[in-house]
């Protein structure tokens, strides 16, 4: 029998978090946060809990469980994922919501990690993987809440109308943490390379680049510590510090995703694409006259150009394998955000009518603004230089829903916690005009908002 959706009205707040907090504690609960109203770039905030199926690939395995119905499987992930979607899809009618203008309409929420890409691309396995968290964590949701900050509307999206009196109950409830579960870190705060350690690896970079095998290679470096208790806490305080429109708290078992991300990845509405490429950083400064001359250094800078330029021709060539119709309409533009100034660009196009999101994010996974180009040779490199595995940062979260329709963000500003451990990175691209100085500052540039969260809760 097919369950047609169901939309009902709900109190609006300028701040998502109230919703989400009774939420939070939740096993596979989500929140796709605009930040608002700290920034206001964004409009929409989604929530949802309780899906009623998952995907979770590790390695080359990837476990559906649907009810008490599992199946492990080793194809490819991406592939998976698009025929369980379509499966719900067929039982669940979101024809009703037409006429509404909504974002998500249910469907998938998760994160697709950067290594995931070893299921697309063949890599050498040197870089220690101390993480060990799935590749891909999504949950199918049956249910969401939307968050119109335009119009300051909120919305309650179902399917199955028997889960309404509990929903709300849900959301009717309050976080309250007893002293236990109070957030704290535990140690003091480790990078992975040492300042010298960098300058080799980046050295080994500019001789790649000299020899021709690349153009540009993001180098990063992995900031850790330990610590204990509830991670809402943490990521509260990370949307106050750093308020961002890509953010996202995502709660899924033996793992937490904090990520205030200021980059979008893709998004598709209809068949329309849009990609908005980050490459070039400058910190804010408190004066106004230095700020202004921040932003003015970066939009003139002959380096960051060059390097922004090279990231939109790689995503032209990625959309290009998917869609028609591919444009740059804005090229260079600055936006600003609580720690840094960043140059951006947007590339558009038309997704070609017998494409699905799903292949559209394969073909341009992972996104080119934190790979190098050309992409693969820069990938090897990465693979070579990098002490550790990137895990989920530089991949991918956010949704697809029923309807097709997706928007996802690049995992940068991203802190994942997992065993006892958080972890943080931050890097830039390196092209023949970096300087090793330069470049070590400006990961700690962008890292700035994680140090003040995690300082913030340090107990020692």
């Amino acid at each position: 029998m097919q369950l047609n959706a169901v939309l009902h009205s709900l109190p609006y707040f300028s701040d998502s978090a109230v919703l989400f907090a009774p939420f939070s504690a939740q096993s596979w609960a989500v929140f796709l946060d605009s930040g608002h109203p700290r920034s206001t770039q964004g409009r929409y905030d989604i929530i949802a809990a309780k899906p009623i199926c998952t995907l979770v690939t590790q390695g080359n395995q990837t476990t559906i469980t649907c009810g008490n119905k599992v199946i492990v499987s080793n194809e490819n992930p991406f592939d998976l994922l698009q025929s369980e979607l379509a499966h719900h899809s067929e039982m669940l009618n979101s024809s009703p919501l037409a006429e509404f203008d909504l974002p998500f309409v249910g469907g998938a929420i998760g994160y697709f990690s950067y290594d995931l890409a070893r299921r697309l691309e063949d890599f050498p396995n040197l870089a220690e993987d101390a993480e060990a968290i799935p590749e891909m964590i999504v949950g199918i949701y049956d249910w969401a809440l939307i968050v119109d900050h335009k119009t300051k509307k909120s919305f309650l999206i179902l399917y199955d109308e028997t889960r309404h009196d509990e929903i709300l109950r849900d959301l009717s409830g309050v976080a309250t943490p007893d002293e236990t579960e109070l957030f704290s870190v535990t140690s003091e705060i480790n990078a992975n390379f040492s300042q010298n350690g960098y300058a080799h690896a980046f050295q080994k970079i500019k001789h790649y680049l000299r020899e021709g095998d690349c153009y540009q290679v993001n180098l990063t470096q992995r900031f850790s510590a330990t610590c204990e208790g509830d991670t809402w806490q943490a990521y509260q305080a990370l949307r106050e510090i750093n308020a961002a429109p890509f953010s996202a708290y995502l709660n899924f078992p033996d793992v937490k995703i904090l990520s205030s991300s200021p980059e979008r990845f893709l998004k598709l509405t209809g068949r329309y694409v849009e990609t908005k490429p980050i490459k070039g950083t400058r910190p804010r400064k408190s004066d106004a006259l230095e700020n202004e001359r921040a932003c003015l250094d970066l939009k003139t800078s002959p380096k960051d150009r060059a390097e922004n330029v090279m990231i939109v021709d790689l995503l032209r060539n990625d959309i290009s394998k998917v869609c028609q119709k591919v444009r740059v309409p804005k090229l260079f533009e600055i936006e600003s955000y609580s720690t840094v100034h960043h140059l951006v660009s947007t590339v558009t196009g038309e997704l070609n009518a017998n494409q699905h999101a799903l292949d559209l994010l394969k073909h341009c996974f992972p996104g080119g603004s934190i790979t190098g180009a050309p992409k693969i040779r820069a990938m090897q490199v990465i693979e070579e230089l990098e002490p550790n595995r990137r895990g989920v940062y530089c991949g991918a979260m956010g949704y697809i829903d029923f309807n097709g329709n997706m928007d996802t963000n690049i995992a940068i500003r991203t802190l994942v916690q997992s065993h006892d451990t958080i972890r943080f990175w931050a890097g830039g691209g390196i092209v023949h005009d970096s300087k090793v100085e330069d470049e070590y500052q400006e990961s700690f540039d962008k890292a700035a908002a994680m140090f003040q969260v995690l300082r913030r809760f340090q107990k020692f």
